[in-house]
């Protein structure tokens, strides 16, 4: 599994500077592979996503349409978080969290994101505190409480 995250980690170093270069306030939020030749990215934009701004980004990625799907999405109400910046947003919020390795014995955390500074995120889980690297996280999501 941790191929995977790695090859995710890889396109997403090679895809996200090209969409935010060439369509400006656009942020490329995450990307995950769905299958092994067919990806996802996760967009967002201060006017909100809309299919025009999708057939933008499939546009620009032209070149990986050659070896890879390619799917655009806004981030929904599973918003997934990946950065620093993403998880201060979200302190408060209930989250879904997983790790490429065993933090505290898991490697994956459902609870209250109750604080995040420059190297961790702090999940409150069954009235404990668990302390989660921001370099053992391959996936993070809000969870939709409406």
């Amino acid at each position: 599994m941790t191929r995977t995250y790695d090859k995710e980690r890889t396109l997403f170093a090679q895809v996200a500077p090209r969409i935010e270069q060439e369509l400006p306030g656009t942020a490329v939020l995450a990307l995950e592979l769905i299958q092994s030749d067919r990806f996802c990215v996760f967009i967002d934009h201060p006017d909100g996503v809309t299919l025009d701004l999708c057939q933008e980004v499939t546009r620009v990625l032209e070149g990986f349409r050659e070896e890879w799907g390619i799917d655009v999405s806004s981030p929904g109400l599973d918003r997934p978080l990946r950065t620093q910046a993403h998880f201060l947003a979200a302190i408060g919020g209930q989250v879904n969290i997983r790790t490429d390795r065993k933090v505290g014995g898991a490697t994956k955390f459902r609870g209250e994101l109750v604080a995040a500074d420059t190297t961790e995120i702090v999940v409150a889980q069954d009235d404990e505190s668990v302390h989660i690297p921001y370099a053992l996280i391959v996936r993070g999501n809000l969870i939709d409480e409406g």
